[in-house]
């Protein structure tokens, strides 16, 4: 797919294309792959790959759920989820993305080292995050239990957040390690993220 070997980054919910966009031409060493399940905003990013001719990124229009479910274990040193749906409404939250079989796949997917990086605007929305991933999936949270992260300076304000803030709502930004590395001592740079 991509014809080297190179570190793996996945977004997942990548939209129009802005985050992956720029962390692609920002980071050409990485090759990347975007899953959204809408078209809406899918062309707009391949314009971006070809106008900038990134030649490593990629993009799949399809479910995350059932695509992770053919990706091989260990595939991706960084997923990134950023702003996914919140479903705010009560009886809707069981549509949102992270839930406990969904996040088993996400830890499934990366290697020992891999990091998962999120962000909503919805504070409810963190806290079940922080549920899921930290009890259920096997996750522990790189900057200590039931905290928050600060931006990492390489993830770009996307529109979502910038209406967040025009709005009012404020940003929970979250990073995640692998629970049997809990004990381990933290890699180099490890809570700057």
């Amino acid at each position: 797919m991509y014809r080297r070997h190179a570190p793996r980054v996945l977004e997942v919910g990548c939209g129009n294309g802005e985050v992956i966009v720029s962390l692609a031409a920002a980071n050409t060493g990485y090759d990347y792959l975007g899953i959204e399940v809408y078209k809406s905003g899918l062309g707009q990013a391949l314009n971006e790959f070809d106008r900038r001719e990134l030649n490593n990124a990629r993009m799949l229009c399809a479910d995350a759920a059932e695509v992770l479910t053919l990706v091989p274990s260990g595939s991706f040193e960084r997923i990134c989820l950023f702003f996914p749906d919140p479903w705010p409404k009560k009886r809707h939250h069981k549509r949102r993305l992270i839930q406990p079989a969904f996040a088993a796949e996400l830890l499934r997917v990366l290697p020992s080292h891999g990091r998962l990086f999120v962000a909503t605007d919805w504070q409810d929305y963190a806290v079940a995050m922080l549920s899921v991933l930290c009890a259920d999936a096997g996750f522990f949270n790189l900057a200590g239990d039931g905290r928050r992260s600060p931006r990492p300076a390489w993830r770009p304000i996307t529109r979502y957040e910038q209406r967040a803030h025009r709005q009012g709502r404020e940003v929970y930004d979250f990073a995640f390690g692998k629970s049997y590395l809990k004990e381990a001592s933290r890699l180099p740079g490890e809570g700057e993220t």
